[in-house]
């Protein structure tokens, strides 16, 4: 089996998926569903706190239980059923009870791929990460320019039924053949030594997860705004997917190179890297609101979300032993890529009711601290080298 086309064809599945509902599920409930930006708001930071308590408990614990195909299995039948469950949903509370069932199952996803690709690229049968990660950024950019065209002709209630689509693909193609080492159960006896915090004992974990905590949590405003804030600064309607999707290209042409060109950066530099390129990113949206200002600041994802998940997941295969890194990986998810992007979807939430621009400055609050930290690291790095180098 070829398992870098095969960590390929999932991660594209998946993200094909995460290309409809990371940029308009919010739109879609105001839009099709009829309630307000600050109902939207509440009801997917909510979601988000399912998450973080799914992708922090849940997942760890299926992991030690079930393999990494078993653990596909479950988190897309999960997800499909939730889906099932907006069909009737139409007022706040049935939409917040449907999201929060979604968000136990679906997010849950996204770690548990990652884990995957650890645990193929530590057993020697995954050679480049990002080549096959990718795949995944490819398929969220090419939804989003077929799904510009079909909202444009039929309305955002499309938005639901390809996402559906996408859901059942996934689940067919995780039903298939996978990797040997991936439905493997994990051994009791080395699951129940470990306790789900054991990561936090291993070196400078805490620190790298810190400054990927505060990356990830400023796209929080980008993430549920940036589709009405194209609305609201006049973009065409027929452009709003393609410029959305510019940002997901930056993504590809980063994952594509990384491991050539940023295979020999350390952690702490690629951590400064992406905390600079985020606080230029949303500095740039506040401080022109326009579409070609926004346009061209979608090139920075390539700093802001994916060199941060870069550096992460190459902390990860450097420093975490396979039989932790469904934990690592929980916990990431959970912290960086949950409950701190509801906290700031609250708060985004509210500077853009008052202004929508200040929805976006308001993520510095994050980067710049993310910028201290990383120089903080990378100078630890430093100086941990010098110290091997004599030795």
């Amino acid at each position: 089996m070829n398992t870098q086309r095969w960590m390929g064809i999932r991660f594209f599945s998946f993200f094909m998926t995460w290309g409809i509902f990371l940029p308009y599920w919010a739109g879609w409930m105001i839009y099709t569903k009829g309630i307000s930006v600050s109902e939207a708001s509440l009801i997917m930071s909510v979601g988000l706190v399912a998450r973080g308590l799914s992708t922090l408990f849940a997942f760890p614990y299926l992991s030690d239980k079930v393999s990494s195909k078993r653990l596909l299995n479950i988190a897309g039948i999960g997800t499909f059923i939730a889906l099932i469950a907006y069909i009737p949903a139409g007022s706040f509370t049935s939409l917040m009870g449907a999201t929060i069932l979604l968000h136990l199952f679906y997010p849950a996803l996204m770690p548990a791929l990652d884990s995957a690709a650890g645990v193929l690229v530590q057993n020697k049968q995954l050679k480049h990460y990002g080549r096959s990660r990718q795949w995944g950024s490819i398929g969220f950019v090419s939804i989003g320019m077929v799904l510009t065209i079909f909202t444009a002709r039929f309305g955002d209630e499309i938005i639901f039924w390809a996402l559906l689509l996408g859901i059942v693909a996934f689940v067919v193609l995780s039903l298939l053949q996978a990797p040997a080492v991936l439905s493997v159960k994990p051994p009791a006896e080395q699951t129940q030594k470990i306790g789900l915090f054991s990561v936090f004992k291993i070196k400078h974990f805490s620190l790298v997860l810190l400054i990927v905590i505060l990356l990830q949590a400023a796209h929080a405003s980008y993430y549920n705004y940036g589709y009405i804030f194209l609305q609201d600064i006049n973009a065409p309607t027929y452009l709003i997917g393609l410029i959305i999707n510019i940002g997901v290209i930056a993504e590809i042409i980063f994952f594509s190179i990384a491991d050539k060109r940023f295979g020999n950066f350390s952690v702490g530099a690629l951590l400064t890297l992406s905390a600079i390129g985020s606080s230029v990113r949303w500095i740039a949206v506040f401080a022109f609101p326009s579409v070609v200002i926004f346009s061209i600041a979608q090139v920075l994802h390539a700093f802001s979300f994916a060199m941060a998940h870069y550096a992460f997941m190459k902390y990860l295969i450097n420093n975490i032993p396979q039989v932790q890194i469904p934990k690592a990986q929980g916990i990431y998810s959970a912290l960086a890529l949950s409950w701190s992007t509801a906290v700031f979807t609250i708060f985004g939430g509210f500077l853009y009711e008052i202004e929508p621009r200040f929805a976006f400055i308001g993520m510095v609050i994050c980067t710049i601290p993310a910028m201290l930290l990383a120089l903080v690291y990378r100078n630890v790095e430093t100086k941990q080298g010098n110290v091997l180098e004599t030795i």
